[in-house]
């Protein structure tokens, strides 16, 4: 979260970059990391009706080859995507896509993981110019330092001018 002054002696925190803000190579560690839980797993599968028995069974899982519940491969995806909001979306209009997700090893509960975006690509719209398309590769990672997600996403940003946020009271 970054913040900005507002009055003298008076600050407002703000979610997200505006499109200058970005610089391709950039590395934005996403923090605070999130710990798995089975509740968390056990009500996402549900919730989303991935009635999996890797997800909520475990007694079958206990029978597979990872001899435990999996988490939810989009529950992780969800995890990790919103750990990215603050630095790489809060000013997004709109996420434009998803590409290449890459699921590259498994999650449990008890795991601790994190993420991190690095800026692949900026530019300018050509439809719109108060705004600009921002292309981030993502990370997602255990607290071992695994690997366990990877996926590139775009997403349409604010400029700075024209921005409506300060009338918004943001």
């Amino acid at each position: 979260m970054t913040v900005r002054q507002i009055g003298e002696q008076r600050y407002r925190g703000q979610i997200g970059r505006y499109f200058e803000d970005f610089e391709v190579g950039d590395v934005y560690e996403h923090r605070p990391g999130r710990t798995l839980t089975d509740n968390d797993n056990i009500q996402f599968s549900l919730l989303t009706m991935n009635y999996h028995p890797m997800h909520c069974d475990a007694a079958f899982a206990e029978k597979s080859e990872f001899g435990k519940l999996l988490m939810n491969s989009g529950l992780t995806l969800a995890v990790v995507l919103g750990m990215t909001v603050p630095d790489v979306s809060g000013k997004a209009i709109a996420n434009l896509g998803w590409k290449e997700i890459k699921l590259l090893a498994p999650v449990f509960s008890g795991d601790t993981i994190y993420a991190e975006s690095e800026v692949l690509e900026k530019r300018e719209s050509k439809s719109r110019p108060t705004q600009g398309i921002v292309t981030v590769r993502t990370l997602g990672k255990k607290a071992d330092g695994t690997v366990f997600m990877e996926f590139v996403r775009s997403a349409l940003i604010q400029k700075r001018e024209g921005s409506k946020d300060a009338e918004a009271g943001y």
